[in-house]
């Protein structure tokens, strides 16, 4: 008998973890999740986008549109931030670490990123990629060696709970 060729690759296996961990986001509208590996293949931390601890979800400004004191913008916690922060190891072990993200990093996250020690992104949308913020993040990306790849999906993936 031989091994089985529809398995996941890490890539695959690595956002789908990311996105699995989109499902707990409370927003309506974006839902992001992220999953930083190592180097030698190990999970060191996930996230998604939510409120800030103590800001009750429910009495969250989901809104995108309006004043901007009454939108999220100014208080969600982006998926890679929160996954950063999330870490529990010592600050080396994300030494050279990739991200895995649904969304491609705002400029805000890529500081976080670069700061950190993340050297690879790995994400699967691009959709603000005309964006000031997002624009800023290549060009930060590039000039501190952060290697990026958009994912493409060459498979659904199915699991079954």
């Amino acid at each position: 008998m031989n091994q089985r060729d529809d398995y996941l690759s890490w890539d695959e296996y690595f956002m789908a973890i990311a996105k699995l961990s989109s499902l707990r986001s409370k927003d309506p509208s974006t839902q992001v999740g992220a999953c930083i590996v190592s180097e030698d293949k190990r999970i060191l931390s996930i996230g998604y986008n939510g409120a800030p601890n103590g800001f009750d979800d429910k009495d969250f400004p989901w809104q995108r549109e309006g004043d901007s004191l009454n939108t999220k913008y100014f208080y969600v916690c982006h998926a890679e931030m929160n996954a950063i922060l999330n870490f529990r190891g010592s600050r080396k072990d994300l030494q050279g670490a990739t991200i895995y993200v649904d969304l491609f990093p705002c400029n805000e996250c890529s500081k976080l990123i670069i700061q950190s020690g993340i050297k690879h992104i790995v994400y699967l949308s691009d959709k603000y990629a005309d964006k000031d913020s997002f624009i800023a993040s290549k060009k930060m990306f590039d000039r501190c060696g952060v290697s990026y790849k958009q994912m493409v999906l060459d498979k659904e993936i199915k699991i079954k709970i």
